[in-house]
C-alpha cells in the first residue's frame, strides 16, 4: 500500500495503490471510506447500495459492532469480507464507531474500552489482535488510548495516552509479525496527544519510526477542541509524516472541516456524516460547484430559492429548536413546507431518489415513519457526499480549491433553516 501524489497545490491529490488482497484496488485521494454498521451500509441492502454512484472501494468496519460476533467469525475462519457479502471490497477496521459516543475514563495501561449495543467491552492488545485475526481486514487501526478530551485532560494524562498508545502499537506489531492470517493486512498507527502540540509531535515521530502502513489522526472528533488549535495540530502532525503513507482522520465529516483538513495534508475521511444527516430526516443540498463566474453560480443556486424562502421566517425557530445538530449543508424534509413540494430533493442530482421521487413524497414517508424514508435519504446523501469528494479532486487538479472553499464556506455561514439547494 502506497500513496502516489500528483503534485497539486493546496492538498495531496493522488491515489492510494496496492489495496486489497490482490493489491489491484485503488482509492483516489483525497477520498473517503464507506461507513457501515456490522458491515452493512445503514438503511441499504447490497442491491440498493449498487445504485449509489461513486461508492468508495474501501469499506469501514467498526470494531464494537464486530466484537459482538467475534466468536462467530473465529469459527467461520474465512474473514469478515466474505461473511458480510463484500468479498471484492477493501476492508478497514476502526477501533470505535464515529457515531457512537465513548464515555471517558475507562481506559487503563493494559486495556481499552469499546462501547457497543451490549455495553462496555474491555480489550487488551492480545484480545484486540485475536479479533483482527478473525476479521482479517485489509487494514486496521491499532488499539490506542484516545481518551483525551480537550480542556478536560491535563498534560500528565495526555502524556500517558501517548505512552500507552505506543506501548499498544509495539505489542500489536509483534503479534502481527507472528500472525499468518494477517500477513497481508496493514496496520495504521494512531497519533494521539490531545491538544498539546509537543505530545502530538512526539506521538507522530515515534509512530513514524514503527513499520506501520499508514497513520490515523485520532482525538479530533467533536467540538471540545478549539478550531484554531485543531487545525494547527493537524498541520504540525502531518508535516512530521512520510509522504508515501496515507493519513486518515476520524470524526471529521462536515464539508467545510473536510476542506480545511485536506489543506493541511489529510488524505482519507469517514462517511458517517451522511448517515447522521439521514437520521435527522434531512437531505444534503450544499453546492460544491466552484464556477468562476459568481453570477452564474447564483443563477444555478436559484432553482428552489424562492420556495426555500417561503415560510423560512415562520419555521426557522422550530427547525433550530427541534434539531440543534442540523448544519447549514442540509434541509429538513420533515418540515411542513415540503408537503406540497413536488420537485426533486435536489435539482440536478442524478441519484435514484432525486430521479424518481419528490420532496413531498419523502416528507410523507418521514412523517408516517416509513422505513423507505431512510433508504431514499441514505441513497441521496451518500451519493451527494461521494460526489463532493470527486469535486474536491477536480478542484485540486484544476487549481480551483480556493473557489471551492469560498463556495462551501459561504454556505457554512448560513442558518440551517435558510439552507438553499445548490448543484
Amino acid at each position: 500500500m502506497q500513496v502516489k501524489l500528483c503534485g497539486a497545490v493546496g492538498g495531496r491529490l493522488g491515489t492510494l495503490v496496492g489495496l486489497g488482497r490482490s493489491g489491484s484496488a485503488v482509492l483516489p485521494l483525497p477520498g473517503c471510506l464507506l461507513y457501515t454498521r456490522t458491515g452493512s451500509a445503514p438503511h441499504l441492502t447490497h442491491d440498493t447500495l449498487q445504485t449509489v454512484g461513486g461508492v468508495p472501494v474501501v469499506v469501514q468496519l467498526t470494531l464494537p459492532t464486530l466484537a459482538e460476533i467475534h466468536e462467530v467469525l473465529e469459527e467461520y475462519k474465512e474473514g469478515a469480507a466474505k461473511f458480510i457479502g463484500m468479498p471484492d471490497k477493501v476492508l478497514y477496521c476502526s477501533l470505535h464507531d464515529p457515531v457512537t459516543p465513548c464515555p471517558s475514563g475507562y481506559n487503563t495501561n493494559k486495556t481499552v474500552s469499546l462501547w457497543g449495543s451490549s455495553g462496555r467491552m474491555e480489550i487488551t492488545a492480545s484480545k484486540f489482535m485475536d479479533m483482527q485475526r478473525a476479521i482479517q481486514p485489509d487494514c486496521f487501526q491499532c488499539i490506542s488510548d484516545g481518551d483525551t478530551i480537550a480542556g478536560e485532560a491535563g498534560r500528565k494524562r495526555v502524556k500517558k495516552s501517548v505512552d500507552r498508545s505506543l506501548s499498544f502499537l509495539d505489542a500489536c506489531l509483534q503479534i502481527l509479525e507472528k500472525s499468518p492470517e494477517l500477513q497481508r493486512s496493514v496496520m495504521f498507527g494512531a497519533i494521539e496527544g490531545g491538544d498539546i502540540l509537543e505530545e502530538r509531535l512526539r506521538s507522530a515521530r515515534e509512530t513514524a519510526k514503527r513499520p506501520v502502513g499508514g497513520f490515523l489522526l485520532d482525538g479530533f472528533q467533536g467540538c471540545a477542541m478549539a478550531k484554531e488549535t485543531k487545525l494547527k495540530l493537524i498541520a504540525s502532525v502531518t508535516a512530521e509524516l512520510p509522504e508515501d503513507k496515507p493519513r486518515l482522520i476520524h470524526g471529521v465529516g462536515k464539508p467545510d472541516e473536510v476542506l480545511e483538513c485536506i489543506e493541511r495534508g489529510v488524505d482519507i475521511f469517514e462517511s458517517f456524516f451522511p448517515f447522521q444527516v439521514t437520521e435527522r430526516g434531512c437531505a444534503l443540498v450544499f453546492s460544491y460547484d466552484c464556477h468562476p463566474d459568481p453570477e452564474a453560480t447564483v443563477f444555478m443556486q436559484n432553482g428552489a430559492q424562492d420556495l426555500e424562502n417561503n415560510g423560512a421566517e415562520e419555521d426557522q425557530g422550530g427547525i433550530s429548536k427541534a434539531d440543534p445538530e442540523m448544519t447549514p449543508f442540509e434541509i429538513c424534509l420533515k418540515d411542513k413546507r415540503y408537503q406540497d413540494d413536488f420537485g426533486p430533493v435536489l435539482e440536478g442530482c442524478m441519484c435514484y431518489c432525486c430521479q424518481r421521487h419528490t420532496r413531498a413524497y419523502v416528507h410523507h414517508l418521514l412523517v408516517t415513519n416509513e422505513l423507505l424514508a431512510g433508504v431514499l435519504l441514505m441513497m441521496h446523501n451518500f451519493q451527494h457526499y461521494f460526489s463532493f469528494f470527486s469535486a474536491i479532486r477536480d478542484a485540486l487538479r484544476d487549481n480551483k480549491l480556493d473557489q471551492l472553499k469560498e463556495c462551501v464556506f459561504r454556505q457554512a455561514l448560513q442558518n440551517p433553516a435558510d439552507a438553499k439547494p445548490g448543484p
